[in-house]
């Protein structure tokens, strides 16, 4: 007998043809490229964050406000059914005025994660800077009293520590193999509400974002807010691969996080109760961009210049100048000031170190002997004014005089040398460069200068380059590269 519905009989069979030509994997759920490789599948978050999370703790802490004006956030106090939301979370205590210029007690609240049975705990250095009491309660809801250990602010890193045993604990990953693209979670306390899990993935490695000399950050579209501060960015291995430390406020999925590598460095120090030790070079360094990189005869913007060596310091010891260009430490190349500040940072004083230098265009290593950093290197601050009897200007639109002894004391200089630069013509190649009043130029291209005439016969040396500059500015020394006015 024939179906009264061929259309449909088919149809069904097209379709029983269809799916058995489908590869098992396709019928399992697990869909292909075009090429006919597995695609990756979603990972299993929930058991991860469950697992991870049992070390994961919430911090809050309690510190007294000496005086100041204390603005509050959202609406006025009594006027608001969010008066308790606004109270726990922006530290504003309930007043009748906008300010109150009275000693008070504020709290805030922060994350962390345990590191060792005994309670060792990570966290950052602003979550429990200047905290009167530290509070610490786990997942299970236990609450502990906390101490710190050590903190260390310029890579905001903090350790704390309670009287516990048997915790749940996290380990680092390594996070210099951390890739762009990676699966993150990250758990935390955002804005008291504790046990947050949050996914998103590496969005980038090695950011600067101006938080202090050893910026290396991860960053991260995992959703991180206020109370995250401390927590842990995990690999899909329940592994730490950063510590979550900084948001962009007014961007969505900006996170950033301390790289583990950095962040154990530092926390074996901290567990010692003593200060973070770093290593030390004792230089003034200074950015090389398209026209120093000319001027020096790089082929193209890398290394870092050296402005000024520091005396009886490591590398005036091993014989660094002024003018050398640092192209590598321990055969690893520099790209820029804050690669070279991490790579000098994350070693230890006495530590020796291979510094690969270009010198006036020739290629040298010297061996360098670190010292301790110290972090009250003085900041130099303009000199002032000189006046004088002035040479006539020089084609790059500065006026020029020899250096006097006692203005060559006040900038610390063991003996006149240099030109002192008395005025500077608006809109000359020199005031465009930055040049003003009161510099002094010790060098051009690398060779001494005490006159006008030899100033400009140096100067004329660059031939279709621009000049460099060795300029001192107070107690400080910087390059700066000015193109000549040819006769």
């Amino acid at each position: 007998m024939h179906s009264r519905h061929p259309l449909k009989q088919t149809l069904s069979l097209l379709a029983l043809m269809l799916v058995l030509a489908l590869p098992a994997q396709a019928i399992a759920g697990f869909p292909l490229f075009s090429d006919g490789s597995k695609q990756a599948q979603l990972p299993d978050f929930a058991t991860l964050a469950e697992d991870a999370g049992k070390a994961v703790v919430n911090i809050s802490i309690t510190k007294t406000v000496q005086g100041g004006r204390v603005f509050r956030f959202g609406p006025q106090r009594g006027n608001s059914p969010l008066d308790e939301f606004f109270d726990q979370f922006f530290n504003a205590p309930r007043l009748p005025a906008p300010f109150q210029q009275q000693p008070r007690e504020q709290s805030s609240l922060g994350s962390g994660f345990v590191i060792t049975k005994d309670g060792f705990i990570v966290t950052n250095n602003h979550v429990v800077q200047g905290a009167d009491t530290i509070s610490v309660r786990l997942q299970n809801g236990d609450e502990y009293e906390a101490r710190v250990v050590g903190t260390d602010p310029e890579t905001d890193l903090a350790l704390v520590k309670i009287d516990a045993q048997d915790l749940h604990v996290l380990k680092f990953a390594d996070s210099d193999k951390a890739r762009v693209g990676e699966w993150v979670l990250a758990i935390g306390n955002p804005f008291g509400l504790s046990n947050t899990v949050t996914a998103g993935i590496i969005s980038a490695t090695g950011r600067i974002i101006g938080a202090g000399p050893f910026d290396n950050f991860i960053q991260t579209d995992a959703s991180i807010n206020p109370g995250n501060s401390g927590g842990p960015l995990l690999d899909l291995h329940g592994r730490v691969v950063g510590i979550n430390t900084a948001i962009i406020p007014s961007g969505q999925g900006l996170g950033f996080a301390i790289p583990s590598n950095m962040a154990q460095k530092v926390i074996e120090q901290l567990k010692t109760g003593d200060s973070v030790h770093r290593g030390w070079l004792g230089i003034q360094m200074q950015a090389v961009d398209e026209d120093m990189a000319q001027a020096l005869g790089l082929d193209k913007p890398e290394g870092v210049l050296v402005a000024d060596v520091f005396p009886d310091n490591p590398a005036a010891k091993a014989g660094i100048r002024p003018g050398d260009v640092i192209l590598s430490v321990n055969g690893k190349a520099v790209e820029d000031l804050h690669a070279l500040a991490r790579l000098i940072g994350n070693m230890m004083p006495g530590d020796k170190v291979e510094v690969g230098l270009l010198r006036k265009g020739d290629k040298t290593t010297v061996t360098v002997t670190l010292e301790e950093r110290s972090r009250n290197m003085a900041q130099a601050a303009p000199d002032e004014q000189h006046e004088g009897r002035v040479e006539p200007a020089t084609r790059m639109g500065i006026f020029l005089r020899p250096l006097k002894k006692a203005e060559a004391e006040r900038l610390g200089l063991l003996e006149p040398r240099g030109l002192l630069v008395t005025n500077v013509q608006p809109g000359s190649a020199a005031a465009a460069q930055g040049l003003s009043r009161g510099d002094v130029i010790l060098e051009v291209n690398q060779t001494s200068v005490n006159t006008v005439k030899e100033f400009m016969d140096a100067a004329d040396s660059s031939g279709d380059r621009p000049a460099l500059l060795l300029v001192r500015r107070g107690t400080r020394n910087f390059f700066v590269t000015v193109p000549v006015v040819q006769k």
